[in-house]
């Protein structure tokens, strides 16, 4: 393990947050960095292996934002969420990572755990990297999840987003001060006043200086503002991809009060998957699992039992 995973083991105030996390840190060796996640299953495996449920995070966020899904699917299913590198508690980037990198990362992690009847489930911008790994690795999934994400190529950027990619100023926003993530605390949430202060502060912890903020400016930096941008072609080909999935089962649950994902992006998502099970939340925001924790649990988990049936009718 490198000196930085030692580093981060121990995140600012984890005495105060840590019993909302109480899962045990797994690495991955990827050369140059360690790669942080979660791996949590239940006792009794069975003779055909549990199925998996995949929690892909987005910006900026880490595994942490997974917790109350892990907790209440844990007994059933295996439960696995990566930290990106850069962020949670993995290392840091060995040099600025594009969305490409991260989905070769999550597509190492697959194939290095041997995941397989996997569920994915993510936001933001883990709903590009985790359809990128399932594209590559189509065999090894069975069923999609998405909160308020994307998988093509942006037609707007909100004005939000712009102003952190200015050079200099954003940089020193997002770096210097945190701006980005804190910013995040009240912006992406809306039927909530505001999240519990323990919260938030797991949400700060990785990000606790300039060189553990990079990450975060990278994946803002990243977003591609024209077709000459290397992750234009990537989310185009994941994009072109969407179709081929238009079968597998799909529950889509969308904060319509995200002024980043807008209702627009659900709407992109429906028409390439028709068969979709959508439920749109009129009064939530981007952080969907903080703002309807309980709703959206009730919501995954009666889909994941019905799915799970119409597959063992489909495949007696």
């Amino acid at each position: 393990m490198s000196e930085n995973n030692t580093n981060r083991a121990a995140l600012p105030g984890r005495d105060r947050w840590g019993e909302l996390y109480p899962f045990a840190s797994h690495y991955l060796d990827l050369g140059e960095s360690g790669y942080h996640y979660v791996d949590e299953s239940p006792a009794d495996t069975g003779e055909d292996g549990t199925p998996t449920l995949l929690f892909v995070h987005g910006n900026p966020t880490w595994s942490f934002h997974w917790r109350r899904l892990i907790l209440a699917n844990r007994g059933k299913y295996r439960c696995v969420a990566p930290d990106h590198l850069g962020c949670g508690l993995s290392d840091l980037q060995p040099r600025p990572l594009s969305l490409a990198d991260h989905i070769d990362n999550l597509a190492t992690l697959i194939e290095s755990l041997d995941l397989r009847r996997i569920t994915l489930v993510a936001q933001d911008w883990g709903g590009s990297i985790g359809l990128g790994g399932l594209l590559k690795l189509s065999d090894r999934f069975e069923r999609v999840a998405l909160f308020n994400t994307g998988a093509f190529p942006p037609w707007f950027i909100p004005w939000r987003i712009r102003v952190c990619r200015w050079p200099v100023v954003g940089r020193l926003a997002l770096q210097g001060v945190n701006a980005f993530s804190r910013a995040a605390l009240r912006m992406t949430v809306t039927r909530a006043s505001r999240l519990d202060s323990r919260v938030e502060e797991a949400y700060l912890a990785p990000y606790f200086d300039w060189q553990h903020r990079g990450a975060v400016y990278q994946f803002v930096k990243d977003i591609p503002l024209s077709a000459s941008h290397p992750t234009w072609k990537t989310l185009e080909q994941i994009e072109a991809g969407l179709p081929t999935l238009a079968n597998m089962p799909t529950q889509l649950i969308w904060g319509m009060r995200d002024w980043c994902f807008t209702p627009e992006c659900l709407d992109k998502f429906c028409s390439y998957w028709p068969q979709a099970e959508v439920h749109r939340l009129e009064d939530v925001g981007h952080w969907v699992v903080e703002d309807a924790p309980d709703q959206v649990e009730t919501l995954l988990s009666d889909w994941l039992a019905r799915t799970a049936c119409q597959r063992c009718e489909e495949t007696s």
